[in-house]
């Protein structure tokens, strides 16, 4: 055991503890220190009143291995939910009404989500050419290209603000969305692409986002993170804020202030998790160059609003995940989640539980409203497109100031820079959803990649 290798990993977020659960399975020893009470991140599952909700993350996509491997390696089966089939449909807003999204070539032809003109349109992409870096192209530009305007507007603009709570207009169509680039990057186009990557995946044992089943718990995704700590014991180290790393000649002290005192800690190798502008004055020292690409990723605020009705006030069908709302619909908030269609025991059978999305990129302006007034606005047209005609019996509401990194035009330059500083300070290591992926299921899988690359430098 003297030989065995020690790694600290800061932050105790979904990236950090699969992470270290991963290095602890290969016989690494990872200690978590974690600046908060509760582990979790931006994963944050709240059980009040007999309602239960995720005031981050309300859901994950299987479409790693490494999901189903945690379940059965953390004895999580029990807890594990797929979502309602109802959950599948996804509506739209358009002139004030919302639409299914088709789901299928004739659901396409029979929507009124789009016009015979845009439905006409998509018959071209095919023969559209490649275009030129789409580390610097946006996915507006992109999709406006390949599918026209009409589908930017009313497909990918909700879509992205769903993902991201982002802007077309400013996300990097091959940062952000790089599977979507690498179909006309690999096969020329989207839908010539769509068919024939189908049969790869099948090979890697993954499952597109679209395909893959949506999952979470039945006390919600919290259990996750919890699970993890609970197996990695007193390894994961809460109310513990880092505060310096020191360079030593067999590798590097973390120095950290943990309830009041500071304390420290040495390890062969720091794998930093938590976001690029928490970790900024962290790493600075070893490369000065890197707090400014830390700093330039933009994190937009985010408000997560949620309410319950009693089912008999509602007069929409509740028959799928929830909706988006395109910016040209003009609305005060960027959508809502369906949440007690999408999993059991979130609410009693006679109520309903919805969480709604305001912000983003697309409003950061929201902070500097009186927020009563604001959520006042929100829960009227909310109301009015749902045809609810009474008051909710329960609310509450969850503000992220700096809520999801935003992939933005020339993003490839923080990545190639993050690189550079891995190679250039071995043992230290950076990661987090501002690499590889903002979704929970993108972290789990990143997470992965992380944990072996780490575990093979550690062991040359």
């Amino acid at each position: 055991m003297a030989d065995k290798k020690r790694i600290v990993v800061i932050g105790a977020g979904i990236s950090g503890l699969t992470t270290a659960y991963l290095l602890y399975k290969k016989g690494v020893e990872a200690v978590v220190l974690e600046k908060n009470e509760v582990v979790g991140g931006s994963i944050e599952s709240i059980s009040e009143n007999g309602f239960l909700f995720d005031r981050g993350p309300n859901s994950a996509l299987e479409t790693t291995p490494v999901i189903s491997y945690l379940v059965d390696e953390l004895n999580l089966k029990e807890e594990f939910l797929y979502a309602n089939k109802k959950g599948n449909k996804r509506y739209i807003l358009r002139d004030n009404k919302l639409h299914a999204l088709p789901m299928s070539p004739p659901a396409f032809f029979k929507t009124k989500l789009f016009s015979a003109k845009a439905k006409l349109r998509l018959f071209a992409e095919p023969f559209i050419g490649r275009s030129d870096n789409g580390y610097y192209q946006s996915i507006a530009e992109f999709v406006t290209c390949r599918l026209g305007e009409e589908f930017l507007d009313y497909a990918i603009n909700p879509f992205v603000a769903g993902v991201y709570a982002g802007k077309p207009e400013e996300l990097s169509v091959k940062s952000a969305f790089p599977k979507l680039y690498a179909l006309e990057e690999k096969y020329g186009g989207l839908i010539v692409g769509t068919i024939r990557s189908i049969r790869e995946r099948k090979r890697r044992a993954e499952v597109s986002k679209q395909s893959a089943k949506m999952i979470s718990f039945k006390e919600g995704m919290q259990t996750l993170p919890f699970a993890i700590t609970n197996a990695l014991g007193q390894k994961v180290i809460t109310s513990a804020e880092v505060k310096s790393i020191e360079k030593e000649e067999t590798g590097y002290k973390v120095i950290f202030n943990f309830k009041g005192s500071l304390k420290s800690i040495k390890c062969d190798a720091v794998l930093s998790t938590i976001p690029s502008y928490a970790a900024d004055n962290l790493f600075s020292k070893f490369d000065s160059g890197v707090k400014k690409h830390f700093d330039a990723i933009y994190y937009p605020p985010v408000l997560v609003y949620y309410l319950v009705y009693k089912r008999e006030n509602i007069k929409q069908e509740l028959d799928g995940f929830g909706f988006l709302i395109p910016s040209k619909e003009k609305k005060s908030f960027l959508g809502a989640i369906w949440s007690s269609v999408i999993f059991p025991g979130r609410t009693d059978d006679d109520k309903a539980a919805f969480t709604i999305f305001i912000g983003g990129a697309r409003n950061p302006e929201f902070v500097n409203e009186n927020r009563e007034e604001l959520l006042k606005r929100v829960r009227k047209e909310f109301e009015e497109l749902m045809k609810i005609n009474n008051d909710p019996i329960y609310s509450a509401e969850r503000f992220w100031e700096k809520a999801i990194p935003q992939y933005n035009l020339g993003y490839i330059e923080h990545e190639n820079y993050f690189d550079e500083f891995e190679k250039k300070n071995p043992g230290l290591f950076l990661s987090g959803n501002y690499r590889g992926g903002i979704s929970v299921g993108d972290c789990i899988k990143n997470a992965e990649i992380v944990a072996n690359k780490v575990f093979g430098k550690m062991n040359n």
